[in-house]
């Protein structure tokens, strides 16, 4: 399966992954549009993290052995067979954040736009290459298979 790696020694902590991610995910996928004329305000489904010298974006890391999908009560979180990705039927979710709880890297949300629900990184699902990889002017984000 493709993943989305961090190569952080590139990572100049520009949060151009987070833009481009929260225009992606707007209703608008126009970025003055989606920061001025969207409310509530999308939210990008990664985060950069700093400290110091050190910045990486920080997203869903798609696990083998997701806790997510094994605490979601409902079956919302769910892998998807053709990619592998893990993903979460909205229609399906609760809001009992039992995966934002059980996820060992804190990268699933709330989602704040209308049904309270999970919120997290989809691959960009329908593109060839997610937004965050595609922008990256150091790519500092890859999108490959390791073996």
């Amino acid at each position: 399966m493709k993943r989305i790696y961090i190569r952080e020694e590139y990572c100049m902590g520009c949060r151009l992954c987070e833009i481009h991610c929260l225009v992606q995910h707007s209703k608008s996928r126009e970025i003055i549009k989606a920061y001025k004329g969207e409310y509530p305000k999308p939210q990008p489904r990664l985060i950069v993290e700093e400290k110091g010298y050190l910045s990486f974006a920080l997203q869903c890391r798609h696990c083998e052995d997701a806790p997510c999908l094994e605490a979601c009560i409902t079956g919302a979180m769910y892998r998807d067979r053709e990619t592998g990705a893990v993903l979460c039927d909205e229609d399906r979710c609760v809001g009992c954040w039992m995966c934002i709880m059980v996820c060992p890297f804190g990268v699933i949300s709330r989602n704040l736009e209308g049904k309270k629900v999970a919120s997290k990184c989809d691959l960009c699902m329908g593109e060839e290459t997610p937004v965050c990889v595609r922008n990256c002017p150091n790519e500092a984000i890859v999108y490959e298979e390791k073996t």
